[in-house]
């Protein structure tokens, strides 16, 4: 299955990048094996949703591993800083 965003990855984070075209149904919700910060670098109207709560704006966000979560679609492309660790 191929993913609905590209990486850049660089020394000690990912850049993400969602297009503004993607259809929102492929935004599915899904659990990560590592703990994530989470820092909006562009996009507007984007929001994370974590299980059991309601959607957040994009600012900068934790995700404790193994918490289901979403993406949820803003306008124009989103573009993401990702740092992980167990």
């Amino acid at each position: 299955m191929e993913k609905p965003y590209t990486d850049t990855v660089t020394i000690d984070s990912t850049i993400r990048k969602f297009s503004q075209d993607i259809d929102p149904i492929e935004l599915m919700w899904h659990r990560d094996l590592k703990n994530r910060s989470v820092k909006l670098l562009e996009g507007s109207g984007w929001k994370i949703q974590l299980d059991n709560s309601l959607p957040l704006d994009f600012n900068e966000i934790t995700i404790p591993k193994l918490i289901w979560h979403r993406v949820i679609k803003g306008s124009g492309n989103l573009v993401v800083e990702i740092k992980e660790w167990d």
